[in-house]
């Protein structure tokens, strides 16, 4: 069985009950995230999971609402390990490698000092034995790359494929990814425009997660449609490629509030005829059903 969970299911803007994007797929024992917005490690456990579960990251970009929980991820699965997990790899568009090595770099990295203080400290050494570790105890040990279009990386019975996604370019690289398994198909769109690209590598998929950032009319009266998917914008990309089921997320403030929330689903509901999903946070659901 693979089971999509909607860690983060908003935007840039917080809200009370939105911020950020990021999500994790579950297929047999491996749980790969998909991004890791504000507050992802905490959502997270808020679905049930924990942080050791996660063996594989994948960034679709380096917005902050898709990447600033990364370093509380980093050190807090490297916390509550006791050194007989699998080792974490990571992967995305340019700057992935970089942001990892800023992160827990020894000698220059932003957060080192955490790390060094509890390898070192007697206190946390008794901790981390106290949880079944054995000592010494070794650093943050994290395979990260920069990856572009095409596959990106197979496991035992599943494979993540890449596709470009037109967003914010040349300032960010962005990628859409694709996850097949045996449970189905799930695309993630990240942030982009409708492209022949993302439709693309999205055909006959179970489910695609869109971003939908806001009323496709409004969004154009207020020249925001550029580089971004609205209503109609992620119906259209949907419909293009055939899928099962499209769930909406990435959604803004605007769009969350009913009766737009109604209208917005209406609008997309006239173009696309497969399953809708308007996801909310910490929602999940079972590909393929």
């Amino acid at each position: 069985m693979t089971r999509v969970h909607v860690l983060g299911a908003g935007t840039p803007t917080p809200t009370p009950t939105r911020f950020g994007s990021s999500f994790v797929v579950s297929t047999g024992d491996d749980r790969l995230m998909i991004d890791c917005g504000p507050a992802a490690t905490q959502k997270l456990v808020q679905a049930g999971l924990w942080p050791t579960d996660v063996d594989y990251l994948f960034f679709t970009h380096h917005h902050f609402d898709h990447d600033v929980d990364y370093p509380c991820f980093l050190l807090c699965r490297w916390d509550q390990s006791i050194g007989k997990e699998n080792r974490l790899q990571v992967f995305g568009p340019a700057l992935t490698e970089r942001l990892t090595h800023r992160i827990l770099d020894e000698r220059d990295g932003a957060f080192a000092h955490d790390w060094i203080a509890r390898v070192n400290h007697p206190l946390s050494q008794q901790v981390y034995v106290n949880r079944g570790g054995v000592l010494p105890r070794k650093p943050p040990d994290v395979l990260a790359k920069d990856v572009g279009p095409g596959k990106v990386y197979s496991g035992a019975d599943w494979e993540v494929t890449a596709a470009p996604a037109e967003h914010v370019q040349p300032y960010l690289d962005s990628l859409a990814y694709r996850v097949d398994t045996p449970g189905g198909s799930v695309v993630f769109t990240g942030d982009t425009q409708p492209c022949d690209s993302v439709r693309d590598l999205a055909k006959d998929a179970d489910v695609m997660l869109c971003m939908c950032w806001d009323d496709q009319e409004r969004m154009d009266d207020m020249g925001e449609s550029g580089g971004q998917c609205g209503t109609t914008g992620a119906a259209e990309l949907a419909q293009a490629a055939g899928v099962k089921t499209l769930a909406l997320v990435h959604v803004g403030p605007h769009l969350s509030q009913h009766p737009n929330m109604e209208k917005g689903i209406g609008d997309v509901k006239r173009i696309y005829d497969g399953r809708l999903i308007f996801a909310d946070e910490l929602l999940s659901f079972d590909v393929g059903c």
